[in-house]
């Protein structure tokens, strides 16, 4: 198209001019030359063509009705991530949007929003996240008002080993609906490996936002785009990490093997604080992978192709597949394609402490056996997989003690159950395939629901026995880098003083310098009578109550099963007894620090 004269305010000499630059305009600047005629704009050099020396500043005024809601609700960190990649993602195609943790977020708040996507986890055996319980107690409760004006849509994450597969996603999905609120993309249930469902979900979302809501303010500093070329690592772009250390913790005698593994992550541009963990991606043990084949009865060499990549059925069982741990999904995918009556019945209803008792003490070799799959076609059998994911472990040490290495304490995991020897993937292979100088294939996990106070005097309270006090080690080094005096008190607890006090001496050097102010320990195969970290705590009470009275943060990291259940119940006896409340009183404290988030659990 050719401007004229005479349907233009310009010229015959503009025109010209005008003509000769647009016909050798790409496309992106066009639409970049348009929005620079059509806003406002800053220029910081003469030549209004030369992008990398000009700043430009589109603006539209927002309404109420454009903006979004991001909420989230996380244990581990998963959905923030999520939340945060999706609302940067959101604002760059000129939507008003902003991410709210759920405990921060006040749910009668709904009622005033006009579209929100809810990201949320499910916990355990079908719980909330500790930073949802209240969002997801109001929204089931009868005080959830009605939402008919509301735009949303759910992305719930689970892991399918556990029976309540993505239940609160679920549950959260199906109350908004009865409330009256408009889905606008279904909801969609992701397992750990959550990456492309998760992607798959945002695009279907953004797609039906863009028709319910309209660009508004955006800040574009084309310099800064210019120079945005650092390679990021991630769960999906792992760094290759050399091993320095591999230690065994435990003194000669002891019944465990927990290793300190300490790694290079100089150059990798990857940062962390005090409470985040390292996923860490495995391989299979090679004895397993060989007996998986020889059963199945296929050539290890033959290939089978994973969204486009190429593997050996070898290379696929040892990088690639979850072998080791199944799930009711994958047994009920199984069935369906290769008809088994036993497993037809231990999938009944009926069977589900069965079902579930099966799935804890068994993998997939175990499958292939008890159900007749000896000889399934390879290419029908491998697509109902799950891809293996990272084993996540707490950093033990600290970004501003050491800045080029990150130490991880990994307990090693050996049982025997189903008649056979059976190993923990990842914590296996660091024990006994892995020596320094080898690598590893790992990335940084935040978790922002696990973090020490902004006010550094804040007296915190660490609880942690075992492994669990791993995210300690990386408090203390951190405090004693910065110069921190705030009170700080260790709960620790293992099975013998002389073989498991892992970290002892750093430990009592802290105590020694101040640092530490107290600790107690309790090892409970010392004595006849078992003591735990709990009864350490309940012993001292007293000091304990005065210091949640002074505005203590408690830190609970460690098995969530036992160890963590036990410890909730003996803070509410001591809040209940020092504090002299009835028990409802002492559950709502609690439940005020945990939503003051001076209540804060990193629990497995």
């Amino acid at each position: 198209m050719q401007l004229q004269v005479r349907n233009s305010p310009f010229s015959e000499d503009q025109v010209q001019l005008l003509n000769q630059l647009l016909g050798n305009l790409t496309g992106s600047q066009r639409v970049w030359l348009s929005g620079y005629l059509s806003a406002e704009t800053v220029i910081q050099d003469s030549n209004p063509l030369n992008v990398e020396s000009i700043q430009t500043i589109q603006e539209v005024q927002p309404t109420q009705a454009q903006e979004i809601t991001v909420l989230y609700g996380t244990q581990t960190g998963n959905a923030h991530e999520l939340a945060e990649t999706f609302t940067e993602q959101l604002s760059g195609k000129g939507l008003t949007v902003k991410a709210v943790e759920m405990n921060d977020f006040k749910p009668r708040d709904l009622k005033k929003l006009s579209n929100v996507l809810i990201i949320i986890s499910t916990h355990g055996e079908g719980d909330p996240p500790d930073n949802a319980i209240s969002f997801c107690e109001f929204v089931n409760g009868k005080r959830a008002p009605k939402l008919e004006q509301l735009n949303y849509s759910v992305l719930a994450l689970g892991d399918s080993s556990y029976e309540h597969f993505c239940l609160t996603g679920k549950q959260i999905d199906e109350r908004l609906e009865e409330l009256g609120a408009n889905r606008i993309a279904d909801r969609i249930d992701c397992d750990l490996d959550f990456d492309e469902p998760a992607e798959n979900w945002f695009t279907t979302v953004s797609t039906a936002l863009e028709k319910v809501a309209s660009p508004t303010t955006q800040k574009v500093d084309s310099t800064q785009q210019a120079n945005k070329v650092t390679t990021l690592y991630s769960r999906t772009n792992p760094f290759e990490s050399e091993v320095l250390e591999n230690i065994n913790l435990n003194g000669r005698g002891s019944n465990k093997e927990t290793r300190h593994l300490e790694l290079l992550i100089e150059d990798s541009n990857m940062k962390f604080e005090p409470g985040d963990s390292i996923g860490v991606y495995p391989e299979n043990d090679a004895v397993l992978v060989e007996n998986l084949i020889t059963t199945l009865q296929w050539e290890r060499d033959n290939t089978i192709t994973i969204k486009d990549q190429t593997y050996t059925v070898e290379e696929a069982l040892t990088h690639y597949y979850e072998i080791t741990v199944l799930t009711k999904p994958l047994l009920q995918k199984i069935q369906e394609n290769f008809k088994n009556d036993k497993l037809a019945d231990l999938l009944l209803d009926e069977n589900d402490e069965k079902l579930r008792s099966y799935i804890e003490n068994h993998d997939l070799l175990d499958v292939v056996n008890d159900f007749s799959l000896l000889g399934v076609d390879v290419d029908k059998f491998t697509p109902l997989l799950r891809r293996m994911p990272a084993r996540l472990y707490s950093i033990a040490s600290s970004y501003q003690a050491n800045p080029d290495e990150v130490h991880l304490t990994i307990g090693t995991v050996r049982y025997h159950a189903g008649g056979r020897d059976r190993n923990g993937v990842c914590s296996v292979q660091v024990a006994e395939r892995v020596e320094p100088g080898d690598t590893l294939k790992i990335y940084v996990h935040r978790n922002q629901n696990f973090r020490l106070p902004e006010d550094t005097n804040t007296p915190i309270i660490m609880i942690g026995p075992g492994t669990g006090i791993a995210p300690y080690r990386a408090f203390m080094e951190e405090r004693d880098e910065l110069g921190i005096e705030g009170k700080s008190w260790l709960f620790f607890g293992d099975q013998h003083y002389v073989t498991d006090f892992l970290y002892q001496t750093e430990w009592q050097q802290w105590v020694k310098q101040g640092v530490l102010t107290n600790i107690d320990i309790a090892f409970s195969r010392d004595r006849e009578e078992k003591v735990y970290v709990q009864h350490k705590m309940y012993e001292k009470r007293t000091e304990l109550y005065k210091w949640l009275e002074e505005g203590a943060v408690v830190y609970v990291c460690g098995d969530e099963k036992s160890m963590a259940k036990d410890v909730h119940d003996t803070l509410l006896q001591i809040i209940q007894e020092e504090g002299g409340l009835t028990i409802e009183d002492a559950q709502q404290y609690l439940a005020d620090m945990q939503q003051n988030k001076r209540y804060q659990r990193d629990v497995y």
